[in-house]
């Protein structure tokens, strides 16, 4: 693994959204080996700032910011932060994402759904309203949506997940027509179950699940493709079905 000073994407800035733990953790000390300066989001300022000092020890500079993505002012106030102290952001991965217990849906409290929603596609809209025109000065740049399996295939007692990662694939792939004239590649990634304390994934052995890092390493060959090309989704699968 390269150096963080010598890596392909040093000199570079990588935001991303709930980095604090799990799969966004992952991918920012991911992209920090690549040399990125990294700027993690999260809803816990004392969490968000505690892993910044952990992945800072990798080499890389990290910095972490409280952002709860659902909500405008502070997503347009980061956006501001951003352009202040870096000038630039090059990759943006959406990651931060929630999901409720397992439920029917016609027994899913409305404030649940709303949740789902605001996190899983409002958050995503309001991070690219506030970074893409950053990356267009710039004439370069490359966002990565974070979804899921559950947005290409059914999911019972999921559906609202479900329904917000098939809502997050369609603006994904619509977003990425909108830039591809301006140098900015647009891609979505849909892992199966993960190991993580997102979700419990009940009756499912962790032992064959994926980790963090896989999807991480997914994140990796995306920012470092040849620059003709990009890929537009990733389906990610355990060898064996967990």
């Amino acid at each position: 693994m390269p150096s963080p000073s010598s890596g392909p994407l040093s000199g570079q800035v990588s935001v991303v959204t709930g980095g604090s733990r799990g799969i966004g953790y992952g991918i920012a000390a991911a992209l920090a080996h690549l040399g990125a300066s990294v700027v993690i989001t999260g809803r816990d300022a004392a969490r968000v700032q505690a892993a910044a000092r952990e992945l800072s020890s990798l080499g890389a500079p990290c910095e972490g910011v409280e952002c709860d993505v659902t909500q405008i002012k502070r997503v347009d106030e980061f956006g501001a932060y951003l352009r202040r102290r870096h000038g630039r952001v090059d990759v943006l991965v959406n990651n931060a994402g929630v999901a409720a217990p397992p439920s029917l849906l016609h027994e899913l409290p409305p404030d649940a759904w709303d949740e789902i929603f605001n996190t899983n596609v409002r958050g995503v809209f309001f991070m690219l309203r506030a970074i893409v025109p950053l990356m267009m000065a710039a004439g370069t740049g490359h966002v990565i949506n974070i979804s899921s399996l559950a947005g290409k295939n059914p999911l019972p007692k999921g559906a609202a997940y479900s329904a917000s990662k098939w809502a997050l694939n369609g603006l994904t792939y619509s977003v990425a027509e909108e830039l591809r004239a301006h140098n900015i590649r647009v891609s979505t990634v849909c892992p199966g179950s993960v190991d993580t304390d997102f979700s419990p994934h009940t009756g499912k052995d962790p032992a064959r699940m994926l980790r963090p890092d896989d999807v991480a390493h997914v994140v990796t060959m995306l920012v470092t493709q040849r620059p003709q090309s990009f890929v537009s989704e990733v389906l990610l699968r355990p060898t064996r079905k967990p």
